[in-house]
C-alpha cells in the first residue's frame, strides 16, 4: 500500500479516533492515534506527522495546547493543526481560529470534504517545504528560520468577488468594520477589474453551485499574477461536495455559509500571514539565485555565469554558422596598487574598471570577473576584426582616464592586458564541446600571457582552428 503521508489523530473518545482512522486509511494515509496531551511531545518526535487532526477539547487540554506543542518542535513548525469542533457551534469555530489553529472542521463531516481539506493542507505544507529545501540548500544568504513569523501588512489588499453588486457591498461593509485591509468589491462577471488594478493579496469569493465559480478558481490559479494569491471561498450554505471541489481546484480555505465576517477576517489574517512568509522565502530564493551568478564587488557576472554563457555562445555559433570570441583581460601591476593603496583602494579600481568595460562592451556580449583582477569577455555573432576592434576599445577605456582614489593626491594611471581567441563555429557533436571550450579558454589565456610578456597594455590574438 502506498502511504501518502502521516496524520496524527488526537481525541479522548476512541470511537471518534477509529472513525477518522477508517476514513483516512481508506485514502492511503498512515494514521497515528493519541488521546491526550500527556506524552504528546514524544509522540510528535517519534512519528513526525504531516498533519494533526485534534478534537478541540482533550482530557487534559485543548487544540490550542496541541498547536503550541507542535510549534515547540523546530522540525514541525509548518505542520498544520486542525481542530475538530461540534457541528453548528459557531463560537467554538471562531475560538479555534482565534487560537491560531490552521483550520477547524465541524463534526460529523463527509468523507469527501475531510479528504479534500486534508489534500489541500498537505499541498500547502509541501509548497512550504520545497521553498525551505531550496533556500537551505543554496550557499548564499538563507538563514531564515522556518519558525519565523511574519505579520501581514495592515494595508494588505483584499478583493471581494460575489455574484451580485449588493452582496459584494454587504460583505465589504461588514469586513471594513473588522479589519484595516484595503478592500475592493467586484462581481464575478467582471474579473478583469480585479486583474487590471493593483493585484490583491487575497480574494474572498462566493462559491456558486454552477460551473462558473469553479472555472473562476481554475482561471485564478492558472495565471502567474494570481497563482499565489490567497483564495478564501464562501458558500451560501453548507455543501460538502461543492466545498470539496473548490478545495481541489485551489481554494486555500472554505467558509461554510452563510457569510460570517468574523470568521472571514480570522481566516484572512492567518492566510495572508502565511502568504507574506512564503513571499519572503520566494524573494530570498530569487535573490540568492541572482547573487549566485554575480560578483558582489563589481556587480559583474562571476566565473560560474561566464562558463555557462560561453557554452551557450558556442552552441548558438554551431547553429548559426557565425563566429564567436573569448577574451581574458587582466589589470596590469594590480598587486602594486594593492600594496600602495591597500585592498580598499584596489577594490575601488576593480569596481571602476568593471564599470568602464561594461559600458564599453554594451550589448555586444557579456563580461564577468572570474577571479582577482581577471575578467572574461564573451562575444557572439562576431568576426576576428570586430573582436580585435572591441578589445582595443576595452584597453583604451582603462588607459585613457586615470583612476581617482581617496588616498592619492593625483589620479593614478591603470592599464589592462587582453588575450583574444576568435573562434569559428563547431558543428561537431556536443559531446566534444566542453573539451573544445576548455581549449579555447586556454588559448585566450596563452594570448593574455603573450600580451603581458610583450610589455602589457595591449591585445594579443591567438588564431583559432575552424
Amino acid at each position: 500500500m502506498s502511504v501518502q503521508g502521516t496524520i496524527l489523530v488526537l481525541d479522548g473518545t476512541s470511537t471518534n479516533r477509529i472513525m477518522l482512522k477508517v476514513q483516512l486509511t481508506a485514502a492511503w494515509y498512515h494514521v497515528v492515534q493519541g488521546e491526550k496531551l500527556q506524552g504528546l511531545a514524544g509522540l510528535l518526535r517519534r512519528t513526525k506527522p504531516d498533519l494533526v487532526l485534534t478534537s478541540q477539547t482533550l482530557p487534559d487540554g485543548s487544540a490550542a495546547d496541541v498547536k503550541k506543542l507542535v510549534l515547540a518542535n523546530p522540525d514541525l513548525v509548518d505542520v498544520p493543526v486542525v481542530a475538530i469542533a461540534p457541528q453548528n457551534d459557531k463560537a467554538a469555530r471562531l475560538k479555534a481560529l482565534s487560537d491560531g489553529l490552521d483550520d477547524v472542521l465541524a463534526h460529523p463531516f463527509k468523507d469527501t470534504f475531510l479528504l479534500a481539506r486534508v489534500r489541500s493542507l498537505l499541498r500547502a505544507r509541501a509548497e512550504t517545504q520545497e521553498l525551505q529545501v531550496e533556500n537551505s540548500s543554496h550557499p548564499i544568504g538563507f538563514a531564515e528560520s522556518s519558525a519565523a513569523f511574519i505579520s501581514p501588512a495592515k494595508t494588505a489588499r483584499v478583493a471581494i468577488l460575489t455574484q451580485t453588486p449588493r452582496t459584494s457591498a454587504l460583505w465589504q461593509n461588514a469586513l471594513s468594520k473588522r479589519t484595516r485591509y484595503s478592500l475592493s468589491a467586484h462581481t464575478t462577471s467582471n474579473l478583469q477589474a480585479v486583474l487590471s488594478g493593483p493585484l490583491p493579496d487575497a480574494i474572498v469569493f462566493e462559491v456558486s453551485a454552477g460551473p462558473s465559480g469553479l472555472k473562476l478558481l481554475a482561471d485564478l490559479k492558472s495565471r502567474s499574477t494570481t497563482r499565489h494569491t490567497v483564495l478564501v471561498g464562501v458558500l451560501e450554505e453548507e455543501n460538502a461536495h461543492l466545498a470539496s471541489d473548490a478545495l481541489d481546484r485551489g481554494a486555500d480555505v472554505i467558509c461554510m455559509g452563510p457569510f460570517c465576517a468574523d470568521e472571514t477576517v480570522l481566516r484572512l489574517e492567518s492566510q495572508i500571514a502565511r502568504k507574506a512568509r512564503l513571499d519572503q522565502m520566494r524573494a530570498s530564493l530569487k535573490q540568492g539565485l541572482v547573487e549566485s551568478w554575480v560578483d558582489p564587488l563589481t556587480g559583474l557576472h562571476n566565473r560560474r555565469y561566464a562558463m555557462r554563457a560561453i557554452d551557450q555562445i558556442a552552441r548558438k555559433a554551431a547553429r548559426s554558422g557565425k563566429g564567436f570570441a573569448i577574451m581574458l583581460a587582466d589589470l596590469d601591476h594590480f598587486k602594486a596598487i594593492n600594496d600602495r593603496f591597500g585592498h580598499t583602494g584596489g577594490d575601488m579600481v576593480l569596481a571602476e574598471a568593471a564599470t568602464r568595460m561594461e559600458q564599453t562592451l554594451g550589448s555586444a556580449g557579456f563580461i564577468a570577473r572570474i577571479g582577482g583582477e581577471e575578467f572574461m569577455i564573451g562575444l557572439s555573432d562576431t568576426t576576428q576584426a570586430k573582436a580585435l576592434d572591441l578589445a582595443g576599445n576595452l584597453c583604451a577605456c582603462i588607459r585613457e582616464k586615470p583612476f581617482d582614489l581617496p588616498d592619492s593626491a593625483a589620479p593614478i594611471p591603470v592599464t589592462i592586458s587582453i588575450g583574444l581567441i576568435a573562434a569559428q563555429p563547431n558543428v561537431s557533436t556536443y559531446s566534444h564541446q566542453s573539451q573544445r571550450l576548455d581549449g579555447l579558454i586556454k588559448s585566450a589565456d596563452t594570448a593574455l600571457y603573450a600580451a603581458k610578456s610583450a610589455g602589457r597594455n595591449q591585445v594579443r590574438l591567438l588564431p583559432s582552428a575552424a
